[in-house]
């Protein structure tokens, strides 16, 4: 315990309060960074949503993205976004089977690809180009043998 005078007083400050005010500190970090979870995970909604109308935009990728951060950032939040229909049509088989419909991973592979070979078309340089042709590959070869194509419902 110490013990400091003051005006005539003595205000005694134990341990104790120290380690509260370290816990206010680091309650005051856990804060912001529930905060930066929370944008992150509105800002990948909000584009996934944008995903669903405009094919260039990857969906799945950024929904998973969101509902990583709302788990980081709020308990609250991630059960809501578990519950909506843009979860349960994009990501619900993938996270409780680590499986996909053919149709969904054509609508992730295939305007991927496009980009990539966007990017191949405009590039000059020959390990570019390798390194483009080597993503493409490896995305294919990924999607068919380590995510299970299940039946559309």
């Amino acid at each position: 315990m110490l013990t400091l005078q003051r005006a005539g007083t003595y205000l005694k400050i134990t341990e104790m309060d120290f380690r509260i005010r370290e816990r206010k500190g680091d309650d005051m970090k856990r804060n912001l960074w529930k905060y930066v979870w929370l944008s992150i995970a509105f800002i990948s909604l909000g584009i996934g949503a944008i995903g669903v109308v405009l094919p260039i935009l990857p969906t799945t990728p950024l929904l998973l993205l969101a509902s990583y951060c709302f788990a980081r950032g709020s308990e609250r939040f991630h059960r809501w976004f578990c519950g909506t229909k843009l979860y349960q049509k994009h990501l619900d088989s993938f996270v409780k089977e680590r499986a996909m419909t053919l149709k969904t991973k054509l609508c992730i592979l295939l305007p991927a690809s496009a980009m990539l070979i966007l990017a191949f078309l405009m590039m000059q340089n020959l390990p570019g180009r390798i390194v483009i042709v080597g993503l493409i590959l490896f995305k294919y070869i990924y999607f068919f043998t380590k995510i299970k194509t299940v039946p559309a419902a």
